[in-house]
């Protein structure tokens, strides 16, 4: 039976912030070389609206390649590294300047973040490009993100936009990660050569089920297939975001799904604070420690960041972006958390006022020693 009225998906209606991907077939007419400008313009009136109703938008954009091998004279096929580094080289200044007039247009604010594999699994530069990007959404900009492909080597590289912007929807605690591709979701088997292939509306666990169902073939303009997509699925839902795969070959893309249109969800079961909180207590080695006046310790209990002037005491040798254990006054485990600190510069700190950082370190450095959302505590 069917009706008028769309049935909107409550991972949608209540996400706040929304990483969105856009691969280069979609970006890139093949013919012409040129960017799709009309499917560019619907797109750009999808974020406008999505921003205005009070979500924050990152799109995980593709493209330079593809844009930049039609104006140098780069041979038709495959490319190797360094021809790829340069295509890229030249077509991230068009496809920026493409971003950022859709968006002025449209009273908004286009931010380039160019991320390579070491940005999201080393932690101090984890934290950087975090900081950066919470930074810019704080300010109403859209970060728009891209793989460095101008410096990375084949050994450093993410290798596709998929599993980058899990990492990135891991990285910035979204709540759905949405890949626009060129087919409405996953299917059971390639629709193009099963016509008994089925499309499933929801996966709530990957399984070898799931991942049998994947291929591994993408286009000549893209790196990635479906199997590139269950993998970035498996990143988004250990991370508590939802991840959706959707047709990008239609005007209004994210306004289409927003109504409805096919698609494929794949359910996390925890949402990201949980998820990140249980990555901190469970999976990292704690390289110190931090004592916690009872002052602190109360303020812990009411959900407030670790101030230094709450701190009475430090142990260990940890670098910024580390796992840490805080500890009460008497000694006993309260929880543990990434320091926004090193351990020289954080014994110089304790005690003091947050306004005294800057004139103590010669940097203005974090307010937090750790701040709430990169700590894990205990429950009583």
């Amino acid at each position: 039976m069917s009706t008028s009225t769309p049935i909107i998906r409550p991972e949608w209606t209540k996400a706040r912030r929304i990483v969105v991907k856009v691969g280069s077939a979609l970006l890139v007419d093949r013919a012409t070389g040129k960017l799709r400008q009309d499917w560019l313009d619907s797109l750009a009136n999808d974020v406008a609206r999505l921003s205005k109703a009070g979500k924050q938008l990152i799109l995980v954009s593709s493209g330079s390649i593809a844009l930049g091998r039609q104006l140098i004279p780069l041979p038709k096929g495959p490319l190797a590294l360094e021809q790829s580094q340069a295509a890229a080289a030249v077509g991230q200044i068009g496809l920026a300047h493409a971003y950022q007039e859709l968006f002025r247009a449209r009273n908004l604010t286009a931010a380039q973040i160019l991320l390579t594999l070491g940005d999201t699994e080393e932690r101090r530069r984890y934290l950087n490009a975090r900081q950066t990007m919470e930074t810019l959404l704080a300010y109403g900009a859209i970060p728009v993100v891209n793989e460095n492909d101008t410096v990375a080597t084949s050994e450093i590289r993410y290798g596709d936009n998929d599993r980058l912007s899990a990492r990135v929807a891991s990285m910035m605690s979204a709540d759905v990660l949405v890949l626009l591709s060129d087919i409405d979701g996953l299917y059971t088997a390639p629709p193009g050569t099963d016509p008994n292939a089925k499309r499933l509306d929801e996966v709530r666990a990957i399984t070898p089920e799931i991942e049998a169902m994947a291929g591994d073939v993408g286009s000549e303009l893209s790196r990635g297939g479906m199997k590139t997509k269950v993998e970035a699925g498996r990143i988004a839902l250990a991370a508590g975001a939802h991840m959706v795969i959707a047709s990008g070959k239609v005007l209004r893309p994210l306004a289409q799904l927003e109504e409805g249109a096919p698609c494929t969800w794949f359910i996390a079961q925890s949402d990201p604070v949980s998820a990140r909180k249980r990555w901190i207590s469970g999976q990292l080695e704690p390289k110190g420690s931090v004592w916690v006046d009872a002052g602190a310790e109360k303020a812990l209990g009411q959900g407030k960041s670790l101030l230094p002037a709450g701190v009475t005491r430090v142990d260990g040798q940890f670098d910024r972006g580390d796992v840490v254990v805080i500890r009460s006054s008497e000694g006993r485990e309260m929880g543990r958390g990434l320091i926004a600190y090193e351990a020289a510069d954080a014994v110089r700190i304790i005690g003091k006022r947050s306004s005294e950082i800057a004139d103590i370190l010669g940097v203005e450095g974090r307010s937090a020693l750790i701040h709430r959302d990169d700590m894990a505590l205990a429950r009583a």
